[in-house]
């Protein structure tokens, strides 16, 4: 970090804060906080919907993903377009029709105030939680490659967002997000051309990709029906779809973006815009991490990408064992990118060596190899250690390679991206906590600025504890995959709650509460003896389906519970 980079960095992130703050402030009342006085023009609605789900996470994790795994990734959202078109033709207008400010209050109306509150509280929880994650994922990458300390880097981006999340609710939100999104988006664009432009002179980006398929990275559909793969076409159509079809219609983190649309038709058309653009956006945050990998065929790459476990290496009796790895990988990278060059030179005779194609394969074969002995040191070095190393390939990248002044925007895109979710998030778990907890069960009635008030209390108040939840947070395998398996263990069975109400209308109450009680709990024990004992690639069940299961779960026990009751008071 120079100070052109440092200046960069501040000076981005304080505009954005300053500008929220500054455009939005005096809201007058809860619909003026809560929904931006229904002012939000289609295209804001479709960036603030993206920038939702574009957290750090993804810009962190997505690209180390597609280096260690390839691009298979983006079937998880091949899901997404079918959401986007039922919610627009179902969900939208029937939130627009009962004019609500959140999607639980809906439930109410429909079914009674016990299946609102129980749908309300599974969100505050796994939002809660995400939000927390959203906050203390580029954190800890942060704290660990620049030597920040992780409890201030989660306390300074809490507070930055709260400041004009706090100010504005809503509308603060959307106004950032349209600069939260530019600044993400021009920065992946900016570092995705400078990396082709680090690649040999000689090499073209149709090289580029034959090296990457030549290493299995641009194998994108997998038409396997296994149900332990965690990424096929059929998990993504199916789990990808409930899931999608879960988060942005019933989790109020992304009902709010588009509640807040000037009318029906915008709602819709900003949903629809998310729609078309996510997946090639996806698709290309993906590409971006393979052509990380291309790159790092031809200059040197560290055993592990994670400092701390270089750290903890120099400091045990195993550093000797670790450094002979680290030489037999030197090695192994000249030889290498002998072989690449040697290959390029082939393909720009129109000839794909399929001899070299074999050495390539070889090659890499034997780095996985050492990288996964590396990981056994690390582990005999320090059992706590967390040995998977894809949250830190790109910003590796960034640090290393990166010219000035880039870095210091890319560490904005970053923070950028960790401010918007968590602002969305934050929005969410204060509307929902003010008005599907707190006034449903006031006894008697306040007036419209206590409303505001408490809101905006509650903002803080979630604001607090995501910052808290952060600074205690433990690192999992892979922080994307984190977010979208808490999100999956919940998301299925307010899913099948919400589409019970909107599709089966002969359901009563006690039907659905009861039968969504009953799914939820199943799917913590199938998550727990499928996916959480089994160590990572060995699950029995891909947790995708998480959703399908809670949601089809929760439909098909409510139908036949009402049915039953029906049957009984007949008799």
């Amino acid at each position: 970090m120079q100070l052109f980079d440092w200046i960069v960095l501040i000076i981005t992130l304080l505009f954005i804060v300053f500008y929220g703050a500054w455009k939005t402030k005096g809201s007058k009342n809860v619909e003026d906080f809560i929904l931006g006085s229904n002012e939000t023009p289609w295209y804001t609605v479709g960036l603030s919907v993206m920038a939702t789900q574009a957290s750090a996470i993804t810009f962190l994790s997505t690209p180390g993903q597609a280096y260690h795994d390839g691009m298979g990734f983006v079937q998880f959202y091949f899901g997404l377009p079918i959401a986007m078109i039922v919610i627009c033709l179902t969900f939208i207008p029937i939130y627009h029709k009962f004019k609500v400010f959140t999607a639980y209050e809906y439930l109410e109306k429909r079914f009674d105030l016990k299946t609102r509150s129980l749908a309300a509280i599974l969100f505050l929880f796994q939002r809660g939680l995400g939000t927390g994650l959203t906050i203390y994922a580029p954190a800890i990458i942060l704290s660990a490659l620049l030597g920040w300390n992780l409890s201030y880097m989660n306390i300074v981006i809490g507070i930055l967002v709260i400041i004009y999340t706090f100010s504005g609710g809503t509308k603060a939100v959307n106004v950032t997000q349209k600069q939260q999104m530019f600044v993400i988006m021009s920065g992946m664009f900016i570092t995705f051309f400078l990396i082709l432009h680090f690649l040999p002179n000689d090499m073209t980006f149709s090289n580029a990709l034959h090296i990457a398929g030549a290493n299995d990275k641009m194998d994108i559909v997998d038409f396997s029906t296994d149900p332990e793969e965690k990424y096929t076409l059929w998990s993504g159509i199916t789990g990808g779809f409930f899931l999608a079809l879960a988060y942005f219609g019933t989790d109020q983190s992304q009902v709010g973006r588009y509640l807040s649309g000037k009318s029906v038709r915008e709602s819709q058309m900003g949903l629809i815009m998310n729609g078309f653009l996510k997946v090639p956006m996806q698709f290309f945050i993906l590409l971006t991490g393979v052509m990380v990998f291309v790159f790092f065929q031809f200059n040197p790459v560290p055993l592990n990408f994670n400092p701390n476990n270089k750290a903890a290496i120099e400091k045990s009796k195993y550093k000797d064992e670790y450094h002979a790895l680290e030489k037999q990988l030197e090695v192994l990278s000249e030889d290498k990118k002998v072989i690449n060059l040697l290959y390029i030179d082939q393909l720009n005779q129109d000839y794909d060596n399929p001899i070299l194609r074999k050495e390539l394969v070889a090659i890499s074969t034997k780095e996985k190899d050492l990288r996964d002995h590396a990981k056994e040191i690390i582990l005999k070095a320090d059992k706590g250690s967390e040995t998977n190393d894809k949250d830190y390939v790109f910003f590796h990248f960034i640090l290393h390679y990166l010219p000035k002044g880039l870095i210091g925007l890319l560490l904005a895109v970053i923070i950028s991206a960790a401010m918007s979710s968590t602002a969305s998030g934050l929005t969410a778990l204060a509307s929902t906590t003010a008005i599907d907890i707190y006034k449903r069960n006031l006894k008697e009635p306040k007036t419209e600025k206590h409303y505001l008030n408490a809101t905006k209390f509650f903002t803080l108040f979630w604001g607090i504890i995501a910052i808290l939840f952060a600074c205690v947070g433990t690192l999992f395998e892979n922080l994307i995959q984190l977010v979208n398996i808490v999100g999956s263990i919940f998301y299925g069975t307010v899913l099948g709650i919400f589409l019970v109400g909107f599709y089966i209308k002969f359901v009563k109450a006690k039907a659905i509460f009861y039968s969504a009680l009953f799914s939820q709990l199943t799917i913590f024990i199938i998550y727990y003896f499928a996916i959480y004992i089994y160590p990572s690639g060995e699950e029995k069940l891909g947790y995708l389906w998480l959703n399908f299961i809670g949601a089809m779960m929760t439909i098909v026990l409510s139908s036949l519970l009402q049915a039953t009751i029906f049957k009984h008071r007949k008799v």
